[in-house]
C-alpha cells in the first residue's frame, strides 16, 4: 500500500527544559547519517531550548545546500536521551502496526533518499527540505511482517560491522597506550635533527599526477583548476616523503599533511613543504608518521601556527615538535600494529559503504515480495 509519510510520521518538539540533561547528552548529525558529538562552542549556551530526542526517535537538518548532495538525518536506536538544536526537526513513527522505524531509516538511507531531498529543497542563501516537503512523501509500504524480515538482514549485516569496529578500536587502543607508554619511558627530542625539507621541482610529469592533500592526512586529486597552469614550478613528492600545507586557519583545528606511501612520484604546489627523513635506519618515515596522525599534534600546530589574516605553522616551528626515537625494531613493531589498524579502518569503512548500497536493494526486494503475495 501506498502512504504519505504526513500518515506516518509525527513531529515532535519537547523541550529540554528542566535542564536535566547535561552537555554530555548534546549531539550533533552527520551526512553519513548518525548521531555524532556536537562541534559546536558550547561555553555559556543555555541548553533548555534543545530538544529532545528519545529512543527511537528521528532527527533532522532541513538545510540541504552545501552538504555534499546529502540530508542530514538520523534515528536514535539506542536506549538514551539526546539534545539537539532547537533548529533540528525531531519526529517519530506513529503507526508502529503499520511501519518499522528500522526499515523508515533504511528508507531515508538510500542515496535515492538524498536526491529526492535535494531536488525538493528551496530558498536563496540557503536551500531548506521542510517538514511539510517531507510529510508529502508518499512511501509504498510492504505489511510489517515482510518489512522486519529486510530490517532483520540489515541489522544482522550492522551486528557484523559494529563487532568488526569494537576489535579496530582495541587495536587503536594498543597502539595509543604504547606510544604513550614510549613518551613516559623515553626522553622526546625535537624532530628537526631527523628531517630535511626537499625542493625538487618537476621533470615532465603532466596534469594527471597533480595531488593535493586533505585534512583527513590523505593524498587526493587536486581540486584546483588546472586549464592552462604551467607545472614546471611545481615539486615532486617522491615515495616516502611527507608534505605539509602551512596554512592551519579555518581548517577544522587539523594541519593538512600527508605522506606519500606509494610507489608513484606525484607533484603538489610550491607552496607546500616536503620533507624526508635524512636517515631510515634511524626514523622510519611511518612511525613519524603516524605522529603526525595524532591529535596532540593538531593541537601543538595550531597553538603554534602565526599570522593575522591567515595563520601559519612554518617549518622553523615544525622541526621543534618532539617525540620519542625508539629502537628501529621497537618502531617497526608500532608501525605494524598501527598499519593493521589503518588496513581495518579502511576495510570498516568499505563495510558501511556496502550496508548504505544494500539499503535500496532491501527495499526493493520488501516491496517485490509484497506485490508478488498480493
Amino acid at each position: 500500500m501506498k502512504f504519505k509519510l504526513g500518515r506516518l510520521i509525527e513531529q515532535l518538539d519537547e523541550r529540554n527544559a528542566g535542564a536535566e540533561h547535561t552537555l554530555t547528552d548534546v549531539k550533533g548529525i552527520s551526512i553519513q547519517k548518525v548521531f555524532i558529538e556536537t562541534k559546536a562552542n558550547m561555553d555559556g549556551v543555555s541548553l533548555k531550548p534543545y530538544k529532545l530526542v528519545k529512543p527511537d526517535t528521528f532527527a533532522y537538518v532541513t538545510v540541504t545546500s552545501r552538504n555534499g548532495e546529502k540530508i542530514t538525518l538520523a534515528y536514535n536506536d539506542t536506549e538514551d536521551t539526546y539534545i539537539v538544536s532547537s533548529s533540528y526537526i525531531v519526529f517519530h513513527n506513529k503507526e508502529p502496526k503499520l511501519l518499522s522505524s528500522e526499515f523508515l531509516f533504511m528508507y531515508f538511507n538510500r542515496p535515492e533518499f538524498d536526491r529526492f531531498s535535494r531536488y525538493n529543497s528551496w530558498g536563496s542563501a540557503r536551500e531548506t527540505f521542510s517538514w511539510d516537503d517531507m510529510c508529502d512523501i508518499e512511501i509504498d509500504l510492504p505489511p510489517l511482517h515482510i518489512q522486519e524480515k529486510y530490517v532483520a538482514v540489515y541489522q544482522a549485516m550492522l551486528a557484523n560491522q559494529k563487532a568488526y569496529e569494537n576489535g579496530l578500536e582495541d587495536l587503536k587502543l594498543v597502539c595509543d597506550a604504547t606510544i604513550e607508554k614510549l613518551r613516559r619511558e623515553m626522553p622526546s627530542e625535537a624532530i628537526g635533527r631527523y628531517i630535511e625539507q626537499t625542493d625538487e621541482r618537476n621533470d615532465g610529469l603532466g596534469v594527471d599526477f597533480v595531488r593535493g592533500l586533505s585534512i583527513e592526512k590523505k593524498i587526493i586529486p587536486t581540486k584546483a583548476n588546472m586549464s592552462g597552469v604551467s607545472l614546471s614550478n611545481y615539486k615532486l613528492f617522491k615515495p616516502n616523503e611527507i608534505a605539509y600545507v602551512t596554512v592551519t586557519s579555518r581548517n577544522g583545528e587539523k594541519i593538512t599533511i600527508a605522506q606519500n606511501n606509494t610507489t608513484e612520484k606525484y607533484l603538489v604546489s610550491s607552496s607546500y613543504i616536503t620533507f624526508k627523513i635524512t636517515d631510515k635506519e634511524i626514523l622510519l618515515p611511518e612511525f613519524l608518521f603516524m605522529y603526525f596522525n595524532r591529535d596532540n599534534f593538531d593541537r601543538f600546530a595550531r597553538f603554534n601556527s602565526w599570522g593575522s589574516a591567515r595563520e601559519t605553522y612554518n617549518w622553523e616551528d615544525f622541526i621543534e615538535f618532539e617525540i620519542p626515537v625508539p629502537d628501529i625494531n621497537i618502531q617497526q613493531s608500532i608501525v605494524d600494529i598501527y598499519n593493521a589498524y589503518i588496513t581495518r579502518k579502511e576495510i570498516n569503512e568499505r563495510l558501511k559503504q556496502q550496508i548504505k548500497e544494500i539499503c535500496p536493494i532491501l527495499i526493493a526486494g520488501a516491496i517485490k515480495e509484497a506485490n508478488s503475495n498480493a
